[in-house]
C-alpha cells in the first residue's frame, strides 16, 4: 500500500507535465521523453502492488476471477471517461484539418489559449489519480495479522525470480501473452496511421476509437461469464475473433468495414486483457502447492509478468516503427509513399494475425495449473495474509 499510495501524487504531476508546453523550444523533445518515461515508471510502481492485491482479497478462485473482471471493466471505463473528458475540453482548440497537397507545412506556433486548454484537461484527469488512490487506501488496509501462523521468511527476490521463471504453467502464460499483448498493442497503435494514410478514414478515427472502448467495456462481463462457464483456455479462442476482421480491413479499407472491425476488436481486446490476469492467480496457487514457499511470492509473479508484457509491447512497437522508417514514412506529410501504405496494411493485418495465432498455440499446448481444493485455497490464503486484512 505505501507504493500504491505514495506514487499517486507523483503520477499526477508527471501526467500533467506531459501536456504542459514548456517556454523553451530547443529541448522540448527531451522534456516530453523524460516525463513520459517517468510517468510509465511511476505507473508500473502502482500497477504491480495494485494487481497483486487480488491474491489476498479472497481464497476462492471464482471470486478472484470476479474481482479481476470488475477491475478490468472499471479500468476500461475509466479510460473511456478520461479520453472523453480530455477530448471535450480540448475540442475547441482543433478545427478541421485536411491535407490539401503533398507538401506538409511548417509546424505553426501553439497559441496560449490552446496550451491553456491542454493544461486544464491534464489537470482534470490528473486529479483522479490521488482521488482513486485515496479510495483504494480507505477500502483495503494493511494490518498485522497475528492469528496467521508464520510460514517461513519467504524467498529472496532474485532467488524467487529464478525459481518462478522455471515454473512451466507460468512460462506458458508469459510467453503466450508476450505475443498476444504485442499484437494488440501494434494494432491499437497504428490504427490512426492506417485510417489516415492507407484508407482515407481520418474523419472516422475518433468514432472508431470510441467504439473500441465501448465494446470492450460492455463485453468484459460477458467474457467473465464465458470464463466461468466454459473455462479459461476455451475462452482464449475469443481473441481470434479479431483476426479475420483485421485482414478484411487491410484488404477492404472502407468505413462500414472499419466500424465492424472496431466493434469486434474491442470484444477481442477485452478478453485479451481479462484472461491473463484471471489465469495468473491460478498459476501462483499452483506454484505454492508445489513449492510451499513463504509469503510474498505473488509479488514476484506479478512484477515479472508486468515487466515481460511491457518489454514485449516496447519491442513490437520499436520494430514496427523501424519498419515504417525503412518504408519511407514522413511524419506530418499529407501523402505517403506506396511502400508506407503496404507496410501499414501489414502491421494492421498480417502482423497481429501471426502473433495472436502463435500466442494461442503456446497457451493451448502449455500445461494447465492445478486448481486447489477449497480447504487448500483457504490455507494458501492464510499463508500469504501475514500482513494483510480487509477494512
Amino acid at each position: 500500500m505505501p507504493w500504491a499510495l505514495g506514487c499517486m501524487p507523483l503520477i499526477a504531476l508527471a501526467y500533467f507535465f506531459l501536456w504542459f508546453l514548456p517556454p523553451f523550444t530547443s529541448l522540448r523533445g527531451l522534456w516530453y521523453t523524460s516525463f513520459y518515461c517517468l510517468f510509465q515508471a511511476l505507473a508500473t510502481f502502482f500497477q504491480v502492488p495494485y494487481t497483486a492485491l487480488t491474491m489476498i482479497l479472497t481464497p476462492s478462485p471464482r471470486e478472484r476471477d470476479s474481482a479481476t473482471a470488475y477491475r478490468m471493466t472499471m479500468e476500461m471505463a475509466g479510460t473511456l471517461m478520461g479520453a472523453t473528458v480530455h477530448g471535450l475540453i480540448v475540442s475547441s482548440a482543433h478545427g478541421s484539418q485536411r491535407c490539401e497537397d503533398t507538401v506538409h507545412p511548417r509546424s505553426p506556433a501553439v497559441s496560449p489559449d490552446v496550451a491553456r486548454l491542454y493544461c486544464i484537461a491534464a489537470a482534470v484527469v490528473a486529479l483522479t489519480y490521488p482521488v482513486c488512490g485515496s479510495l483504494l487506501c480507505l477500502g483495503v488496509k494493511e494490518q498485522p495479522d497475528t492469528s496467521a501462523p508464520a510460514s517461513g521468511q519467504g524467498l529472496n527476490f532474485f532467488t524467487g525470480l529464478a525459481i518462478t521463471s522455471q515454473h512451466p504453467p507460468y512460462l506458458s502464460l508469459v510467453v503466450s501473452f508476450l505475443f498476444i499483448s504485442a499484437a494488440v498493442q501494434v494494432e491499437q497503435s497504428y490504427l490512426v496511421l492506417f485510417c489516415t494514410h492507407a484508407s482515407k478514414l481520418q474523419d472516422h478515427v475518433q468514432n472508431l476509437v470510441l467504439i473500441i472502448l465501448v465494446s470492450a467495456v460492455l463485453s468484459t462481463p460477458l467474457w467473465e461469464w464465458v470464463l466461468q462457464r466454459f473455462g479459461k483456455k476455451t475462452s482464449a479462442f475469443g481473441i481470434c475473433v479479431m483476426v479475420p476482421f483485421s485482414i478484411l480491413l487491410a484488404a477492404v479499407p472502407s468505413a462500414p468495414v472499419a466500424y465492424v472491425v472496431a466493434f469486434v476488436s474491442g470484444v477481442s481486446i477485452a478478453v485479451s486483457l481479462l484472461l491473463p490476469w484471471s489465469m495468473l492467480p491460478d498459476v501462483v496457487d499452483d506454484f505454492q502447492l508445489q513449492h510451499r514457499c513463504g509469503p510474498g511470492v505473488e509479488t514476484i509473479f506479478y512484477s515479472s509478468y508486468v515487466f515481460f508484457t511491457k518489454l514485449s509491447g516496447a519491442g513490437a512497437l520499436g520494430i514496427s516503427t523501424l519498419s515504417l522508417e525503412f518504408a519511407g514514412y514522413e511524419a506530418g506529410a499529407c501523402q505517403q509513399a506506396e511502400e508506407v501504405v503496404v507496410t501499414l496494411k501489414v502491421l494492421i493485418g498480417a502482423v497481429p494475425t501471426c502473433m495472436i495465432l502463435i500466442g494461442l498455440c503456446i497457451l493451448l499446448v502449455g500445461p494447465t495449473p492445478k486448481m486447489p481444493r477449497q480447504d487448500t485455497s483457504s490455507q494458501l490464503s492464510l499463508r500469504r495474509r501475514t500482513s494483510y486484512s480487509l477494512a
